[in-house]
């Protein structure tokens, strides 16, 4: 019948990662999703293998600056975070080798009035974390001053990337 729900819609689920947390998983009836990246950035990673992504909300390049914040929500900052979403990953037998990640965020959201530029700062942690550890970024949609909303639906390695004025999509499988 035309219009009537899948089984698999039935049991779909969406699981949003918040400023400073993450979340990883190997089902897939998941879309993983975060919202509104400003200067923040998400690490995307999948492995297709498996069929396990995961998303990193991140807000701030070092822990240094906040270490007792960094214990109690180590996903705020890049350097404490990225272990955590390769960890969760790890857990779900995805293999760091195997990893495809898009990056999205970075913006500088206040358009040259951001003194701090926590945007580029972010974006340079994350690089530059994936750089030492040899994994792999297909895509990214870094810096501008727009705010971005990505999506992960597990069960294919598709990403969606929305942006105020356009949708972008591609795939990580």
């Amino acid at each position: 019948m035309p219009g009537s729900p899948t089984i698999a819609s039935l049991f779909a689920q969406r699981v949003v990662i918040g400023v400073g947390d993450v979340a990883a998983s190997n089902s897939s009836s998941v879309t993983l999703s975060t919202y509104a990246l400003g200067s923040c950035v998400a690490v995307v990673a999948y492995d297709a293998s498996v069929h396990a992504g995961g998303i990193l909300h991140l807000m701030l390049p070092v822990s240094s600056i906040a270490p007792e914040k960094a214990v109690v929500q180590p996903a705020m900052f890049a350097d404490t975070g990225l272990p955590v979403l390769l960890s969760k990953l790890s857990g779900l037998r995805a293999d760091p080798r195997r990893l495809k990640i898009f990056l999205a965020g970075g913006a500088a959201v206040l358009q040259g009035n951001d003194p701090f530029k926590i945007g580029a700062r972010n974006i340079e942690a994350v690089k530059q974390y994936i750089q030492q550890r040899g994994l792999y970024v297909v895509a990214a949609g870094l810096g501008g001053v727009l705010n971005r909303t990505v999506h992960l639906d597990v069960g294919s390695g598709g990403v969606t990337v929305k942006l105020p004025n356009t949708v972008e999509s591609l795939s990580l499988a």
